[in-house]
């Protein structure tokens, strides 16, 4: 049985996650358990990131860069040799935001989830985005796994289908 590495540059997360090229806004994993992750990002400063606007990056961005901690952390927690199941960004709450870019933000981003709760189909993590130990964005998001295939036990509920 191999074991998970305990950090992750650029090049693994985007081997682990869906988000390619300059969508994969994290720069790397520098430690996780089975309860958290806590990765680092420098994407937020590129004037070609994905999430930008003529304005420049939006502080609601942040969501995006801790949904893909959480990716990782999921892809991480996978059993060695099965792909990690897919989740989808269900709910967040709670979300207090406290500046309103992040590309005026010279220092790395510090992202940080951790599990609260969770089950074979849901898992909710608290999360904050933060730089020189100032918290930029924090709350709390619902992450579905495998939805297609809830939907499809559910008689295609979820998908829209009538049954």
């Amino acid at each position: 049985m191999s074991m998970q590495p305990a950090t992750l540059d650029r090049e693994a997360i985007a081997a682990r996650i869906p988000h390619q090229g300059g969508m994969c806004l994290l720069a790397g994993v520098d430690a996780w358990d089975a309860d958290a992750i806590r990765c680092r990002a420098t994407s937020h400063r590129d004037n070609d990131n994905p999430l930008r606007d003529d304005r420049g990056l939006p502080a609601t961005s942040a969501i995006e860069y801790a949904a893909q901690a959480m990716a990782v952390h999921g892809a991480l927690l996978a059993t060695p040799g099965e792909p990690p199941r897919a989740g989808f960004l269900a709910s967040v709450r709670s979300v207090e935001i406290a500046v309103e870019r992040l590309d005026t933000v010279a220092a790395d981003l510090d992202i940080r989830a951790e599990r609260i709760t969770g089950n074979d189909n849901q898992i909710l993590y608290s999360f904050t985005v933060s730089a020189d130990g100032r918290v930029l964005v924090s709350g709390r998001a619902a992450v579905i796994l495998d939805a297609g295939a809830l939907g499809r036990g559910l008689g295609g509920k979820l998908s829209g289908s009538q049954s």
